[in-house]
């Protein structure tokens, strides 16, 4: 996101000549023009989708536009079974590790922010999460599923979804 506001920014003519493409609108671009097929049966276990505050209320609010239905289209495309967690979109809560908190040495309160979280994907029963921040994926993957016990809990990217589900025949 800094990039692209970068690039917005200070190189105006290369941002309007070459465009930028994010990863969603790529993956979305490759399946829709079949440049790559997917299969949704790669992922049959319970599903849910993460919506990171840059890629959402973030992007929106800089950008003018929220990633909030292009992942959702690729998790139709790659997953058999999965559901939204609630609240979200511009309500969902934040995993705790946003702000650059990651990377502070407060554990402790990283750790308690992200409850709500822990207390969103429960509810869902999903064994699978799809979250395509790197913060976001470090602070599920790392942090809350050791802290609150979520063994049996999968942690990926959504570049991870979709490349599991490629078909290569």
């Amino acid at each position: 996101m800094a990039t692209r506001l970068g690039l917005q920014k200070w190189f105006p003519d290369f941002f309007n000549k070459y465009g930028v493409y994010t990863v969603f609108d790529l993956m979305i671009k490759y399946i829709k023009e079949g440049r790559i097929k997917v299969d949704r049966s790669s992922h049959p276990e319970l599903a849910t989708y993460h919506d990171p505050c840059n890629y959402g209320r973030k992007s929106e609010m800089f950008f003018g536009h929220g990633y909030f239905k292009e992942p959702r289209w690729l998790m139709d495309q790659c997953c058999e079974n999965w559901v939204d967690m609630y609240p979200n979109r511009h309500h969902q809560f934040c995993c705790g590790g946003g702000g650059g908190s990651w990377l502070t040495p407060y554990n402790k309160e990283r750790v308690f922010c992200g409850r709500r979280k822990v207390d969103q994907i429960k509810a869902t029963g999903a064994k699978l999460v799809v979250a395509p921040c790197h913060t976001c994926n470090d602070q599920l993957k790392k942090s809350l599923k050791k802290e609150y016990h979520l063994d049996d809990l999968e942690v990926k990217y959504l570049w991870e979804v979709v490349a599991d589900a490629i078909v290569t025949a």
